[in-house]
């Protein structure tokens, strides 16, 4: 199963298209699996097509594998094991009860520091953040993974709301980033590949943090924040231009947070 073959999802907000699912003419290296002309955007002149589809796809324990490959070659991929954790990151320990209250409370104890919010960015940077879930499920027997249940999946989504920067400082190599995308992107799981993503709301999760995290590194002065936020969107398949970096730069003072 290929990232674009996955076009529906149990959630209520993403019904199953009537027609063929397209990528946006984006900054992203993704190449629309309909034939059909995708509206261009104003940039569009900085959109890069390939004659390839991206499968992009990590097993439940959160290790990501990028192939870009011949659709009759899809299938003979297969994602390896994740790595360890990274020496001495920060973790982040979880609860079902925490789960259960939607409790952000404990990333005010993570050990090392006070609190996320109060961390030094370039020491979360390179420290790198994990989970840690200790989630008991009422039925022993429950076949399905974390990312699988609605109430930890909440509990993601209320995390994501209010540190939306988090992305960029979790554990990458461990395949925290990947899981962190289970738990807030809309996805089917699949026997041998694992999770596989939804691929238009993996684009529009991965451009909403591109948005963020690029600014937020450059309000906190960490050194090149453009390769650091590049980085981040490969990870999950996508490349970014340094084009849209320059749309941002050039007009960062035109929106009113507040």
């Amino acid at each position: 199963m290929s990232l674009l073959a996955a076009t529906t999802s149990s959630y209520p907000l993403l019904p199953k298209p009537n027609h063929p699912a397209a990528s946006y003419t984006s900054w992203s290296s993704c190449k629309p699996i309909s034939s059909n002309p995708v509206p261009s955007l104003p940039i569009s002149h900085i959109c890069r097509r390939h004659n390839f589809m991206a499968s992009v796809a990590f097993n439940p324990s959160g290790n990501f594998d990028l192939s870009l490959t011949d659709e009759d070659e899809q299938d003979k991929s297969q994602v390896t094991p994740p790595m360890p954790p990274t020496e001495g990151r920060f973790e982040i320990v979880v609860d079902t009860e925490n789960i259960q209250r939607l409790d952000l409370s404990p990333l005010l104890r993570i050990s090392g520091i006070k609190s996320l919010a109060e961390a030094d960015p370039k020491e979360l940077l390179e420290q790198t953040v994990g989970f840690t879930l200790n989630y008991t499920r009422e039925d022993p027997y429950d076949p399905r993974e974390l990312s699988e249940f609605p109430d930890i999946r909440l509990w993601f989504v209320r995390l994501d709301a209010t540190y939306p920067w988090l992305p960029v400082v979790l554990d990458w190599r461990a395949g925290e980033l990947a899981r962190y995308a289970a738990m807030v992107v809309p996805h089917q799981m699949s026997m041998r590949m694992g999770v596989v993503f939804n691929p238009e709301a993996l684009e529009l999760f991965v451009m909403k943090k591109v948005f963020i995290v690029y600014s937020w590194l450059k309000e906190q002065n960490v050194p090149k924040p453009k390769l650091k936020t590049s980085d981040m969107a490969r990870m999950l398949g996508f490349r970014i231009g340094d084009e849209l970096f320059d749309l941002i730069d050039a007009h960062r003072h035109s929106v009113d947070p507040s």
